[in-house]
Order: structure tokens, then C-alpha cells, then sequence
């Protein structure tokens, strides 16, 4: 791997996500080598990546390069690779590229989608985890109208016409409410020769509520909004099979959709070569203590999603969200400063600072620890929070002026296939 050796201690971080990004920020400037691994070159903004799917952000905007955030910072090395197993006996980790040795090691590796072992779901459903995959979303939604305008079968047009999200958590709600001001105020004028009034868009959630995890107040308004934008509501609703043509439910109600998207769950994104009793297995992820130690190793840690810090208020570990993985990446990389100048460690405690999601325009639910609103000041907390949490001013800037822009114009300008999707039930030719 051409990793200079040095008097220094060695700390490699897997994984260039919130957690691992917190974490090689905070051991920035100290008397430690810093190696960074990670399958993509870039760092993503995954709340946003609903928005590349649906045409309103570029890729670029929301993505930013690992190496320029860490140019100027000495003894910090990034290698593009993916880590094939960890040896603990060893201290090695054993990636596509080499083997290399470290002192501590920091476990960031994320989550990835969890279809609870349905392959047929997985085999043709969507998912919206990175950038490849928001830009495959971006591309079928668009060959499905352009495929659509070719057909002559009533049935095959509705179908080609007809989108089912799962899930009802942030990521269906925000998605289901993009598509929905596509098919109000774009699609129309897009595809004069279609009747877009014939589109649908099923959001469909297994229990009683969306938002699961927010206020009650957040969860009914933002039905509310979505109802009011067309979009159909199904709760109490889960989805048994797809064949890629017909979605299967647990009650009367079946789809035909050439496209379903996938937001049902998540699970931790695992790496071979820890012990069996670390990991749970139902969610893929690592038991840590309050210092974010891997239990039975000490020199071990992971953060972020991939991480279950259980305790008797949250049983099943701190939710995988950014802020949790930003807050364990930031005290990890202090905990082990303190170690290397045997000072005592900290343990972590999560500080809530609150969820949000967002609708579509002017409509957004923010639940604050304190303060709980709905409408159009969430949607402007929403959008500001969001646009500062980005990395780099290009980034920022580019954000802001398409927002910007989409808010005046009502439009989302990157409908672009750029990269032609290839279903896997059948052939597509462009």
C-alpha cells in the first residue's frame, strides 16, 4: 500500500462517511499516522441524495473529494480500496490492495440496505444508498416516461407510470414528495403527449404511523402534506414479494410497478474477521461499549451505523443517523489522543439534537428537543441546516443557487440520463 512506516502510532479509519470523516478530522495535526480507507474517493451527503434521484441536485454538489479536505494535513494517507477482513491477532487489515498494520483501528464502514432476506426484493427493487445508485434511480424514472410515450398497452403505460416507495421514514417521505411536485409541476409539460394525471405514487409503510422515531404531531402532518400532493398513503402494509413486475402485500392490495423503491431498513455494512459474539446478527451490527470499544477488543472501535451501543434507554443501540455517527467519530478520535498520553477516556453519551424531514416546497416537520414546528419555517430550517452541513463552499454554493433556482422556477434541471439503466427483467436499448 506504500504507507510510509514512522515512530508515529498508526490509526486507520475504514470508511469516509459521517462517522469516519468526524473521526480523521479529529486526530488531524497530532503525532499519529492517519490512514484512511475507503471504496469511493469522495465523502457523500447521503440526506440529500432523494434530490440527485430526482433531478434536482447534481451528483458533484453533494459529494466531495476525501483527499482535498486533508491536502494540507501532514501524516494522513487515503487509499481507494475495500477491506476484505480484519485480523485482530494480527492487527492487520487485509484489503484489495495489501495487508497493512495498525495500532488502533477504527471500524466506520456505514450501513447498507436490509431486505430481510427476500432476494426477490433485492433482485429488483431500487435502492438509495450512494450516488450510483440515486443516479440509476434518476435514469429509470426517466426511461420509464420516455418508454412509456412508445406502448400502446393501457396496462403496461399505468404500470411504467406507477412508482411504489417502502418505507415511510425520512427517506420515502422526502423521495415520495419529490416525485410528487415532479408529476405536478415538470412531467406535464416534459411529456405533453402523456396524461400524467395517471402516475402514481404509493408510499407504503409497514406500521400505524410515518416518521417513526419523530413526534406523533410531525408523523399525521406530514401525512397530511403528502395527501395533499397526490401521493397514496398505504400504512399497515407490508410488502411480501416483487417480481419486478407485480408487488405482493400482506393484504388485498397489490401493484403493478415497474418501479419500487426500496426504504424499508438498513443494516450495518459488516467486515469478516471479528468474533462471532461481537456482531448482531439481526441488524449487522457491532457491539461497543460507552467508548465505542468493540467488546473484547481494545484497540478496536466502531462508530456510526455500524456501531450498537445498547444501554437500558436505548436497547437497540443509537439511531443510524448522521448526527450519532458525527458525535462517536469526534469522541473517538479524542478517546484515543488520551490513550496514546494515558489520560482517561470519556465515555460517549449522545446528544439529540433533534429530526426533521422535509415534503417537498414549503412544507417540512421539525421535531427540536425543545420546540416542535411544521410548514414552511421547517422547511427554511430544514434547507439551512442541511446546505451548512455540507462540505466545501463549491458544494454550498452550488446547493444554494439550484435551490434556489428550482424554488423561482418550479423546475428541477438535471433530468438527465446520463447513464441508461438496465432493468433486470427485461432488456432496454437506447
Amino acid at each position: 500500500m506504500n504507507i510510509p512506516q514512522t515512530s508515529f502510532p498508526r490509526v486507520v479509519i475504514i470508511g469516509g462517511g459521517f462517522a469516519g470523516l468526524a473521526a480523521a478530522k479529529g486526530l488531524e495535526e497530532q503525532e499519529i499516522q492517519v490512514v484512511l480507507i475507503d471504496k469511493h474517493n469522495y465523502h457523500t451527503f447521503q440526506p440529500l441524495l432523494y434530490q440527485v434521484a430526482t433531478g434536482g441536485l447534481e451528483p458533484d454538489s453533494i459529494a466531495f473529494p476525501l483527499r482535498k479536505r486533508f491536502n494540507d494535513v501532514e501524516n494522513f494517507y487515503f487509499r481507494l480500496a475495500e477491506v476484505v477482513k480484519i485480523h485482530p491477532d494480527k492487527n492487520i487489515v487485509e484489503t484489495t490492495i495489501g495487508d497493512l498494520d495498525y495500532d488502533e483501528l477504527i471500524i466506520a464502514t456505514g450501513s447498507t440496505t436490509n431486505f430481510f432476506g427476500n432476494t426477490n426484493i433485492q433482485k429488483f427493487a431500487m435502492e438509495m444508498k450512494s450516488v450510483p445508485q440515486s443516479l440509476n434511480i434518476r435514469s429509470l424514472i426517466l426511461e420509464n416516461f420516455e418508454e412509456a410515450l412508445l406502448t400502446s398497452n393501457i396496462d403496461e403505460r399505468n404500470a411504467l407510470m406507477n412508482f411504489v416507495i417502502v418505507g415511510g421514514g425520512p427517506t420515502g417521505v422526502e423521495l415520495a414528495g419529490a416525485l410528487a411536485e415532479m408529476k405536478k409541476a415538470i412531467l406535464p409539460k416534459d411529456y405533453p403527449d402523456l396524461d400524467i394525471r395517471q402516475m402514481q405514487i404509493n408510499l407504503i409503510q409497514s406500521s400505524d404511523c410515518l416518521l417513526k422515531g419523530m413526534s406523533s404531531k410531525a408523523s399525521e402532518k406530514a401525512e397530511d402534506f403528502l395527501i395533499g400532493l397526490g401521493v397514496n398513503v398505504w400504512k399497515n402494509l407490508r410488502v411480501l414479494d416483487y417480481d419486478g413486475k407485480t408487488v405482493t402485500t400482506n393484504g388485498e392490495d397489490n401493484f403493478r410497478a415497474e418501479t419500487v423503491i426500496w426504504a424499508a431498513g438498513v443494516k450495518g455494512q459488516m467486515i469478516d474477521g471479528l468474533q462471532q459474539d461481537c456482531v448482531i446478527e439481526r441488524a449487522a451490527r457491532i457491539k461497543v461499549n460507552e467508548f465505542n470499544q468493540v467488546e473484547s477488543y481494545t484497540n478496536i472501535y466502531a462508530v456510526g451505523d455500524v456501531a450498537c451501543m445498547s444501554s437500558e434507554k436505548n436497547p437497540y443501540g443509537h439511531p443510524m443517523m448522521a448526527q450519532p455517527a458525527i458525535q462517536q467519530g469526534k469522541l473517538v478520535a479524542k478517546n484515543i489522543i488520551s490513550k496514546f498520553s494515558n489520560k482517561k477516556q470519556k465515555e460517549f453519551v449522545y446528544n439529540d439534537k433533534g429530526s426533521m424531514a422535509t415534503i417537498g416546497r414549503n412544507k417540512a416537520v421539525v421535531d427540536l428537543p425543545k420546540w416542535k414546528f411544521q410548514g414552511v419555517f421547517a422547511w427554511f430550517v430544514w434547507m439551512f441546516v442541511h446546505l451548512f452541513s455540507l462540505i466545501g463552499f463549491r458544494n454550498k454554493a452550488i446547493v444554494f443557487l439550484n435551490w434556489v433556482y428550482n424554488y423561482i422556477r418550479f423546475d428541477r434541471e438535471t433530468r438527465l440520463i446520463i447513464r441508461p439503466y438496465k432493468k433486470k427483467n427485461k432488456e432496454i436499448n437506447f
